[in-house]
């Protein structure tokens, strides 16, 4: 199996157990308003870890996929080295995101990937 479609696997496969932790409908990432929700979710909320991991995953499996696609004249999207903790990604995202109601509506990971453009731009 090439790398991409193992972590695109595994990534599957983790969404899919952590979304069995909660209702069905606790965790998406369809709009911005899901993934802000989701992400922003309280620290001293009861589902705060299972939230929060399927957040982290949800942008890990993002940014992964669009590191494995991507080739270098096309990338958008340029973390710095060393890269940002997924904790303050997340945190910096729903920010940016509340700012922007305009995008709430729009799918949660292209929101997301207009965000990092903006963070992280290739210079």
């Amino acid at each position: 199996m090439k790398p991409g479609l193992m972590i695109a696997a595994a990534v599957a496969a983790t969404l899919a157990a952590t979304a069995h932790a909660a209702p069905a409908d606790s965790y998406r990432a369809r709009t911005t308003a899901d993934l802000v929700a989701v992400c922003g979710t309280a620290s001293g909320d009861k589902d705060y870890a299972t939230a929060i991991a399927f957040c982290h995953g949800v942008l890990a499996g993002a940014y992964n996929y669009y590191d494995l696609t991507t080739l270098g004249n096309k990338r958008f999207v340029c973390p710095p080295d060393p890269a940002p903790k997924r904790a303050q990604v997340a945190a910096e995202f729903v920010a940016w995101a509340k700012a922007r109601p305009q995008y709430m509506d729009a799918h949660g990971i292209d929101t997301l990937f207009r965000f990092a453009a903006e963070k992280y731009p290739c210079r």
